[in-house]
């Protein structure tokens, strides 16, 4: 049975930096909203730069929701 697990290293394993995940989220969406204020003249550009901010504080918050309810690890 032991030839069937994967061989993994003991980072692997480690915990991921929730909290360090949720600041870049954070800094993204700003650094992404802060980009409307560019120099194009089309809205093309601001109909994508808000719906991929938009899309990533969706996920931020179903995770938070999620990680509230106990449906997810921390």
């Amino acid at each position: 049975m032991a030839a069937q697990e994967p061989v993994t290293s003991p980072d692997q394993h480690a915990k991921t930096p929730v909290k360090a995940a949720r600041i870049a989220g954070v800094v993204v969406i700003v650094m992404l909203l802060l980009m409307l204020a560019g120099n194009h003249r089309g809205n093309v550009e601001n109909i994508w730069l808000i719906l991929v901010a938009g899309i990533l504080a969706a996920i931020m918050i179903i995770d938070a929701v999620l990680r509230r309810n106990g449906l997810r690890d921390e």
